[in-house]
Order: structure tokens, then sequence, then C-alpha cells
């Protein structure tokens, strides 16, 4: 049985989704309409950058959906993808908004809005130089959480990612960061401050939750065709309530992609395909399960193979 999956934030890059771009209008199509709606030139951020902008959070989330979907749209019309092949489809993180639109539970163009709107209040949620991420390598989850607990700094210290066995993300303020990353570093643990604008998946973004409480709630959902993996439960959503709450809450909640993936292996899920931009998810699935196909698709060579 299959899974389709979505990339997030940190698998852009410029000129992602070119190939795709200048060989079916259906895209250009779908880029237009981006520019359109956004009233920004989205499009020549995805194709031509310049990167320093595609990297603001508010552009990057809308331009890797914008990518993802593309993508997809082309696998289902042009290559004869089977949606209904597929039983469950996930996102990681802002990813989640890329399977709901593929599976018609939200619109693109309200999607567009959505991710534009919680780029700006993740970004503006924490005041630059306040707050930092971590990634942890070689650690368990448990031991993560115990060298947070250790710590003697007062402030924001909070596991934002599981994503796989020995690859856990830390996000708070940066004086606590910055003491996890230090006593790491003398029990010969690796971590690696990662390039981002703001601590996210954490409760220094509940400014942002707030925000985006009203924007969301204010958006119609409908049911998926496609049952769609939570980032805050890591099983799939009940209802379209539910996917609501669930996607404010995800703001400040930690993602448990590993979670995820281990759910959908032990409902006899074998058989994993990333759409969008990068391999990371691939990669990560390395970490998790045993037994599995994988394919990333990024390029059109990429959809002929499959």
């Amino acid at each position: 049985m299959k899974a389709l999956l979505f990339p997030g934030q940190g698998s852009q890059i410029v000129g992602m989704c070119s190939d795709f771009y200048r060989n079916f209008s259906e895209v250009k199509n779908i880029f237009l309409e981006a520019d359109d709606i956004l009233k920004i030139k989205l499009s020549k951020l995805i194709l031509e950058g310049p990167e320093d902008e595609l990297k603001l959070t508010e552009n990057t989330q809308p331009a890797i959906m914008t990518a993802s979907y593309s993508i997809f749209k082309v696998l289902r019309n042009e290559f004869n993808l089977d949606v209904k092949s597929f039983k469950y489809f996930a996102g990681h993180s802002l990813g989640e908004y890329s399977a709901l639109v593929c599976a018609e539970s939200l619109t693109f163009k309200d999607s567009l809005f959505l991710l534009r709107e919680r780029g700006k209040a993740m970004q503006q949620a924490v005041p630059d130089g306040e707050g930092a991420m971590l990634a942890v390598l070689g650690c368990k989850i448990e031991e993560v959480s115990k060298y947070i607990n250790d710590l003697k700094e007062e402030s924001v210290c909070e596991i934002a990612n599981d994503n796989a066995e020995g690859q856990i993300i830390v996000s708070g303020e940066i004086k606590k960061i910055n003491e996890l990353q230090q006593n790491l570093k003398k029990i010969k643990k690796k971590s690696i401050l990662l390039p981002v604008s703001a601590p996210f998946h954490c409760s220094l973004m509940k400014n942002a939750e707030q925000i985006m409480k009203e924007k969301i709630t204010s958006i119609n959902f409908k049911n998926p065709l496609i049952e769609i993996i939570s980032n805050v439960t890591a099983k799939p959503h009940d209802n379209e309530e539910n996917i609501k709450k669930l996607l404010i809450s995800q703001i400040c909640s930690k993602v448990r992609w590993r979670e995820s993936i281990l759910f959908m292996s032990q409902n006899k899920i074998n058989d994993f395909i990333e759409i969008g931009p990068g391999k990371i998810l691939s990669g990560m699935l390395k970490r998790i399960v045993k037994n599995y196909n994988s394919t990333s698709i990024n390029s059109i060579e990429d959809a002929k193979k499959l």
C-alpha cells in the first residue's frame, strides 16, 4: 500500500519545479494564479530567486506548497497517477497544507493565503536574534528530553521536530539553546544550529497561533478524499473541524514525523512517494522504517520512472 509525502521548510531551492514549468502549461497557469492571488511575483522567486528572498518564511511556505501542488497536478493529469491508490497523504509541517490541497480538502487559493499569513505570523512572533533552532544528531528523543530538563537557564527550550531516529530538532530562546549546545559538546554529542529566522514549533509561537486561529477558522475546509496524517497527533484527521483545530495547534506543537511514518508503516504502508523539492523526507525514511520502497519526484525524469 502507498502513501504520498509532501516536504516542508528547508526543502526550498531556487529553480525548484522549473522542469515542470518549462514543459507544462498547467504549471505555468498555477504559477500565474499564485502571483495573482498573493499580489507578489512568487513565480519569479521560485524560478529565479534571489535565494535570500525565497528563504523568507512568508515566501518559502507558499512557494513550497505551489511547487508540490504543481508536480502533483502534472503527475495526476499527464502521468496517470491514480490518487485513489494511496491510503494516506502526509506533509511535514507546512507540507500538511500541500497534502490538504491535493486531497481537495482545501483550495489552492485558500492555502496560499493561509501559508503567506502563517509565514508572516511565525516570523514576527519572536524578535530577530532572540530565538534559535538546534538539530541534535545521534540521540533518541528521550535522551534529548533529559538534556533539556538538565538545563539551568530559565527560558523556553522544547523539542520542535521528532524527525527520525537520531535526528531531533530543538527550538527556543537563544540563551537556552546555546547552553544546550555547549552541554552536548561536553559529552561529545553532535548538534548543529539551523539557519532559520525564528524558533518554530514551540511555545514562543503562541502569538502566531492566536493570529492564525482567526484566519484558519474563517476558511472552509472539506473532508479530504484521502486520509491526511496530522503532524500533531501522528494519526489521520477525523473530520473538517478537527483539521482546523489541529492546524492551529500545529504552530506551537512538536512535529511528530517519526511517529507519523511508523503509524503508516504499521498500517501496511511500504511504498512512500515524496512529491516536491528535495529528498529530505526520503532521507528520513531510512532512519525510521525498514523493508520499504521510496521515490522522490521533483523532475520530469523522476516522473517517468514512476
